[in-house]
């Protein structure tokens, strides 16, 4: 077979490669008299005919012509920008990497196609026999022309846990965009066809890193009390190998999704921004449910993008900022591009839009108060205290507890109500119980209790009792705590087994003749579910009585305090936040935390709630939220590919 060589870029004549001898490992007998040409390029020329013949707007490694004829088979050109830049990305000669672009426009000119999984191996496989044939490595192993060596895959733990830094306690928003932007590159940038195995298998270290990173301290709680860690610390790595599990499977899906859609460039940050967004939509109710650090959280030090979730929740703002995210990348690696500037603008004006309606509910959230004056208590009573070895010491440790939260209380003369936060009265309690610390304090009271009900079941609850002692109502948990509160799997031990109340309602203090205080309960950790507190009534404060004593100074006690913030942000609705060790505060509605107790510190806060108000993303809900957003990122991913098949 004769092989036409064309240098139309004089830098490839120092490497001396031997076309014709790699064209005709190829080719068999029956193409002796067949002609080939070669003409070897630099981007700038490929990225015009990739431009021009494939609608990609991007300069590619090599691009073939087939003509469909037994003589003249057609025409290969061959980059020697994106050659050299992935022969060192694998860490392989430029001339090894070029035969590997040689026999694979060969095929391409023999009619092999890579569209399909079955097409892709079997044209794989042909392409390894002749290579071998040459002397050359496996291209499509991981430790060669893939890219993907082992510092690849550590490099990608290590973005992982460095997407964790952009929350609290640390506050590096800009290290969870450029590791996640990082990321973006080394596992979605390239338009050949990869395995959607291979690219989980390449995003595993990520989405495992990333888990552990944001989670590792949950398992602080096993090693509080001294009883507990005898019996659960086996527990410790079986526990850190499941968050790596399910990180590996959850984190990994925006990457997975988008990197298979490798035809067509132009929609991936789209596809990357939504599959995002909606793994944060159904880590809201999937199972149990676990919605924390929703990467929106990142912007709370800045008001009035984070009050844009008063817009479009949390939800929204993840897809903006994954959004921008993968279109900046995309412009970067393509150079720019119509579709791609399209989608960074069509991000960016999203955001914009966000920006207004968040210094409206900044404005909106500083309007009145609630002329109802609150006292929060922060007892700070270790786990291990509540914990005794005799019934004896057990009652007799619990009146004493009574006693220290009633003179924790102090003068409450001028106090409508005194809030203590979850578990704090070391009693059970019967549904028509009686309340001592609020006949003693003579004020109303709201504090946390377990309750047992008359069918024996056990739930964590929030009681309401009056001034005499009288308990008016009680609020049950229901987004109890897998592992803690009870067990999901039956071989796994676990400290309790609760019971789940029936869901978000409102609950009604009457203060005087004139003067309701009306709120929304919530305890423990069931405040980060978007909607899952309070609906569409009117509300003067959400009320969220928890206990972050189990988590001590781990992260997972300030990220606690941001999922409040969103909560106030996306509802509308201050919070008033009774914490047994750390951090109590009272958080407006627009997220801004107005006072607060530092961990382990204990003392009271006095305050009152502020600038309750609707929200659209409360009124719409997040659900229809999620379906706007889907919506909206149809239309602007049809748009970018139209946009990229004109030009």
């Amino acid at each position: 077979m004769k092989v036409y060589v064309n240098y139309n870029d004089s830098r490839w004549k120092k490497y001396n490669i031997d076309f014709e001898k790699i064209a005709n490992a190829v080719v068999g007998a029956k193409y002796r008299d067949a002609e080939v040409s070669i003409t070897l390029t630099d981007d700038n020329e490929i990225h015009a005919m990739n431009k021009m013949y494939r609608n990609m707007d991007k300069p590619t490694n090599v691009l073939s012509f087939e003509l469909g004829d037994d003589i003249l088979l057609g025409d290969i050109y061959i980059s020697l920008d994106t050659v050299k830049r992935e022969a060192a990305a694998a860490n392989i000669s430029v001339a090894e990497h070029t035969a590997h672009m040689v026999v694979h426009g060969m095929f391409h000119l023999l009619g092999y196609d890579h569209l399909t999984d079955a097409q892709a191996r079997v044209m794989e496989a042909k392409e390894i026999k002749v290579l071998k044939k040459l002397g050359f490595k496996n291209p499509y192993a991981d430790e060669n022309v893939s890219g993907f060596k082992w510092w690849k895959y550590v490099l990608v733990g290590v973005l992982g846990g460095l997407a964790s830094l952009g929350f609290a306690p640390f506050n590096l928003w800009w290290i969870t965009i450029l590791a996640f932007g990082a990321a973006y590159w080394l596992l979605c940038m390239g338009d050949d066809k990869v395995s959607w195995w291979r690219v989980w298998l390449r995003a595993i270290p990520f989405g495992a890193m990333y888990s552990i990173s944001m989670f590792w301290w949950s398992l602080n709680s096993i090693y509080v009390v001294p009883e507990l860690t005898k019996q659960f610390a086996i527990w410790t790595g079986p526990a850190l190998i499941g968050l790596a599990l399910v990180g590996a499977i959850i984190f990994t899906i925006p990457f997975v999704l988008t990197r298979c859609i490798y035809n067509e460039n132009s929609v991936k940050p789209m596809v990357f921004a939504l599959s995002a967004t909606a793994v944060l939509w159904l880590r809201e109710w999937f199972l149990t449910g676990f919605p924390w650090n929703p990467i929106a959280n990142i912007t709370l030090g800045g008001a009035i993008i984070s009050n844009s979730m008063s817009l479009f929740g949390a939800l929204g703002l993840g897809f903006v900022i994954f959004g921008l995210i993968a279109s900046s990348v995309q412009l970067l690696y393509n150079r720019g591009g119509k579709a791609n500037w399209f989608l960074f603008v069509f991000f960016m004006l999203v955001l914009v839009v966000g920006l207004f309606a968040g210094y409206n509910n900044i404005g909106i959230s500083n309007m009145g108060n609630s002329a109802t004056r609150i006292r929060v208590v922060q007892p700070v009573t270790s786990q291990e205290s509540k914990i005794s070895m005799t019934r004896a010491d057990a009652l007799n440790q619990a009146k004493n507890r009574v006693d220290a939260l009633i003179k924790l209380a102090g003068d409450v003369r001028n106090i409508d109500v005194v809030i203590y936060p979850e578990t704090s009265y070391p009693f059970a309690l019967r549904p028509n119980d009686f309340m001592p610390i609020a006949k003693q304090l003579n004020v109303p009271v709201i504090i946390g209790a377990h309750v047992v009900d008359y069918d024996s079941s056990v739930y964590n609850s929030l009681v309401l009792a009056n001034e005499n002692g009288d308990i008016l109502d009680y609020y049950s948990k229901s987004h109890l705590v897998p592992f803690g509160e009870y067990g999901p799997i039956k071989f796994i031990p676990t400290p309790a087994n609760l019971t789940a109340g029936q869901g978000a309602r409102l609950m009604d203090l009457r203060i005087d003749k004139n003067t309701s205080f009306v709120f929304a309960p919530a305890v423990c950790y069931e405040i980060i579910f978007s909607n899952a507190v309070v609906k569409n009534d009117y509300v003067d404060a959400i009320v969220n009585i928890t206990n972050d004593t189990w988590f001590g100074k781990t992260p997972g006690t300030y990220q606690h305090l941001d999922m409040v913030r969103r909560a106030a942000i996306e509802s509308g609705v201050p919070v008033i936040r009774a914490n047994y060790s750390g951090i109590s505060a009272f958080v407006g509605a627009d997220g801004k935390i107005i006072s607060q107790l530092p961990i382990g510190q204990i003392g009271v806060l006095d305050g009152v709630a502020t600038g309750s108000h609707m929200t659209l993303y409360r009124l719409l809900g997040r659900d229809a939220w999620f379906v706007i957003i889907v919506l909206i990122a149809i239309f602007g991913g049809f748009i970018a590919y139209r946009l990229d098949k004109r030009n």
